[in-house]
């Protein structure tokens, strides 16, 4: 006898768990591919990408990237995702953190986290107020970045970037080119004495592979802009946060 679909097969045969949908900029390659290592059995995650925004310290340009960003969300809650994470860590670099996520969730009816949120979030996690940021970007972006976090607590003690952006956003791309030998290099010439965790940021920057064996050498907690916002996306869906493969305290 042939018993009922409903009976043999959950409700969905993929992403049983939760269903991740993720918005990222136009250009970037690396935190899907970090993204597909990293989620859970019974997690599945579905992607949009979006223009990135800059002037967020103007009302026109927080405007203009709300506006994107309700599009985005639009085009993934069809899907039936269970959480929308904007996974973008300078376009999301809004004071306070959780504005941004919170208007979002209060406008789309689907619970939002943000990377600079997430980020934010995962430091206070693992107890860290005294961080090294190591990032792809060029000065400007990195100040901004470090004004972000010390306006939420953060004493940053150093931050040091590749310079990437400095002429455009046509550079952007070089980033996920960046080889893991020198992302490795950078990260150790950037961490700073007495530094109760490093923050590795942007979401197109490569770093999955070595979180496990950097912490084990700095013997601090080494959190990524991507490890903070998959944690923050499953925690949302009312998951644990932990990995499926090794990426860390943040997520074991």
């Amino acid at each position: 006898m042939t018993l009922p679909l409903s009976t043999t097969t959950p409700a969905r045969a993929f992403g049983h768990r939760a269903r991740l949908g993720i918005v990222v900029p136009p250009t970037n390659t690396v935190n899907e591919a970090e993204w597909a290592r990293m989620v859970p059995e019974g997690v599945t995650f579905h992607s949009h990408r979006m223009r990135l925004h800059g002037g967020l310290d103007t009302p026109e340009g927080l405007a203009a990237l709300h506006d994107d960003l309700d599009q985005a969300i639009a085009m993934l809650t069809p899907a039936g995702v269970d959480v929308v994470a904007y996974a973008c860590t300078a376009g999301s670099t809004v004071t306070p953190a959780q504005s941004l996520p919170e208007a979002l969730t209060a406008r789309n009816g689907v619970p939002v986290v943000t990377t600079a949120a997430a980020v934010v979030d995962a430091l206070r996690a693992v107890g860290a107020r005294k961080i090294s940021v190591a990032t792809p970007y060029h000065e400007a972006l990195n100040q901004h970045e470090a004004h972000f976090l010390h306006d939420h607590g953060f004493e940053v003690l150093g931050i040091r970037g590749l310079g990437i952006g400095a002429g455009g956003p046509s550079e952007f791309p070089r980033i996920a080119r960046t080889t893991l030998a020198e992302v490795r290099a950078h990260v150790l010439e950037t961490v700073t004495p007495g530094s109760e965790a490093v923050l590795l940021a942007c979401t197109d920057f490569p770093t999955l592979p070595l979180i496990t064996e950097l912490e084990q050498e700095l013997g601090i907690p080494v959190i990524s802009s991507n490890t903070a916002t998959l944690r923050a996306a499953l925690l949302a869906a009312g998951l644990q946060a932990r990995s499926a493969s090794p990426a860390g305290r943040l997520l074991a």
